[in-house]
């Protein structure tokens, strides 16, 4: 079986990110961030995303869970949640999972 092929684009903080974003959201089938990112946090990008393309994918990292956590990311603009630290195994797994779930 073949393994699926994806186009990864990193930026080096929310803003120059969400602009990528709104450029072209047509591009993007899943967003993923952190938390505590430099211009925004990951939670505040993803309401700014879905602002754009309400169907947009957003798996949010964290390390900490000050402000959003596994029992509260539901209420949020987040359709995962991974606390740091995680396994390769389980990012793969959320990833798949999501965009399985598009379907």
């Amino acid at each position: 079986m073949l393994s699926p092929e994806f186009n990864v684009s990193i930026y080096k903080d929310s803003i120059q990110a969400l602009k990528a974003f709104k450029e072209s959201p047509e591009a993007f089938d899943l967003v993923v961030t952190d938390m505590a990112m430099p211009g925004m946090t990951g939670d505040i990008l993803a309401r700014h995303l879905k602002a754009c393309k309400k169907d947009i994918p957003v798996i949010l990292c964290t390390g900490f869970s000050e402000k959003i956590s596994q029992g509260t990311y539901h209420e949020s603009d987040i359709d995962e949640f991974l606390m740091k630290p995680f396994s390769i195994a389980k990012f793969i797994g959320t990833v798949r999972k999501i965009l399985d779930n598009r379907g």
